[in-house]
């Protein structure tokens, strides 16, 4: 379902679109198409800063397996 809004976009912004939504039907499905690949981005890097968050969070100890895993290994 499509819901029709206004939106305020400036001067500059119109050009831009305008020029680059060639490829598309017109200037909406050019929007949403945006819109839509920066929400992508946004759970991208919200998700990268969790899973970065967790493995700062067990540095230590996975550090402390890495080491013990590396001393089993023979002398190269």
């Amino acid at each position: 379902m499509k819901v029709k809004t206004s939106i305020t976009l400036s001067d500059d912004l119109i050009r831009i679109i305008d020029e680059y939504q060639i490829d598309y039907k017109n200037r909406s499905e050019f929007i949403e198409k945006a819109i839509k690949t920066f929400i992508k981005q946004i759970i991208i890097e919200r998700q990268n800063a969790r899973d970065l968050d967790i493995i700062n969070r067990n540095a230590d100890r996975l550090n402390v397996e890495a080491s013990d895993v590396l001393a089993y290994q023979g002398q190269l």
